[in-house]
């Protein structure tokens, strides 16, 4: 049934008003380290009910600075999920620790935390639990660890979602949630990341990390120094955004409701339409007082294996765009190989990897776009 040219699995939306908030950057006298960064900060901060934003130049380089302000260093541990982007389990490595896998749970596809929690040693330093495909992790079983641990929520997905009543990112979330404004992310700035937090010191770390371990607060200079002097006070990274980029992030914040409404109703589509399709399962739901950010719509489909990729090979032959999120990190050559990361440790993880597809989902689709994936999806499907 394929018509039309070919569907991408991800799309972002600019529409006039972003393209005028660049243009406006551009002409202004600061493109970067200016005053649009401060401004997205403050928004993002009052859309998630969050004490401190602080925004760096990819959603890596966010979590790269929480495992800093975390205090991770060589010796220590960092716990997290399997079935991620690498990116979630590589700050560990930046910072000379060691990543540990825990399996996923199989009722949300997400770390399974108790399992998790239960898994902390004197060594675990932090946990990186991640809101995967915009579902929200459940973060209470790591109650009971968080003397012991710095949490990092992994929430490039999710934002926009809600966890129980409350936005991910805000009060009663992890110590740290990271987001991604990467293009295929529900809003973007091209590349983009921020860190959110309640804590006064791991805000001050998270900017310190950005701008090379360098400030000029709370420093006490000699007579002789004036206003020039500033310290490196520890080891950090060029990790800024810039105003250009903040300035669309800004003017794609004030549709991300909207965005995220119309993923949550083209999902809702895709399930309705495949409900009484045997041969796949559909993606886990949310609680009822909670709101899914809908990054992905991932289909499982039964018997995996050969199964899993003709219908991949058969979408893609269609010009349907489609992906897998994601293979398992440990299987990745870096940390099977170098790092000899235990092959056999997650069989939830195995099992969901092996039948995982993730459809078209961004808010462009039209309602006919998902009538054709579905029926190029039924097509391609072996019978």
């Amino acid at each position: 049934m394929t018509s039309g040219g070919p569907l991408p699995y991800a799309r972002q939306d600019i529409d006039d008003a972003d393209v005028a908030a660049v243009v406006e950057a551009l002409r202004d006298p600061f493109i970067t380290q200016g005053p649009r960064v401060a401004s997205l900060e403050r928004a993002v901060a009052e859309r998630v009910g969050a004490k401190h934003c602080v925004a760096y130049s990819s959603g890596t380089a966010a979590l790269h600075g929480a495992a800093f302000a975390a205090g991770v260093g060589p010796g220590d541990e960092v716990i997290s999920s399997p079935i991620t982007f690498a990116a979630s389990t590589n700050v560990a490595l930046y910072q000379g620790a060691s990543p540990r896998f825990v399996d996923i749970d199989p009722a949300t596809w997400n770390l399974d935390t108790a399992a998790a929690a239960a898994a902390v040693t004197e060594r675990t330093r932090a946990i990186v639990p991640v809101s995967f495909t915009g579902l929200p992790v459940d973060l209470a079983p790591l109650d009971a660890v968080r003397d012991r641990v710095t949490v990092i929520e992994d929430a490039a997905h999710a934002i926009g979602a809600h966890r129980h009543g409350r936005p991910v990112g805000g009060p009663g979330g992890a110590d740290i949630t990271c987001f991604s404004l990467h293009p295929a992310k529900t809003i973007t700035s091209a590349e983009g990341g921020l860190a959110t937090t309640e804590d006064d010191e791991l805000a001050r770390l998270l900017r310190l990390f950005r701008t090379h371990g360098i400030t000029k607060e709370g420093i006490h200079p000699s007579p002789d120094e004036g206003a020039w002097y500033y310290e490196m006070q520890e080891l950090g990274f060029n990790y800024r955004i810039t105003d250009v980029m903040c300035a669309l992030g800004e003017s794609q914040l004030r549709r991300l409701d909207d965005f995220v409404d119309r993923r949550n109703a083209l999902a809702a589509r895709y399930r309705e339409l495949l409900a009484g399709e045997d041969r796949i399962s559909l993606p886990p739901e949310p609680p009822a007082d909670s709101r899914h950010g809908r990054h992905l719509f991932v289909i499982h489909v039964k018997g995996g294996g050969a199964n899993r990729r003709s219908t991949f090979e058969g979408l893609q032959e269609r010009g349907v765009g489609c992906q897998v999120h994601y293979v398992p990190v440990y299987r990745l050559p870096y940390y099977r190989d170098r790092l000899g990361v235990p092959q056999d440790a997650c069989p939830n993880a195995e099992d969901y990897y092996w039948g995982a597809i993730s459809l078209p989902l961004f808010p462009l689709m039209t309602d006919d776009d998902v009538l054709r994936v579905v029926a190029d999806l039924k097509d391609s499907l072996p019978a």
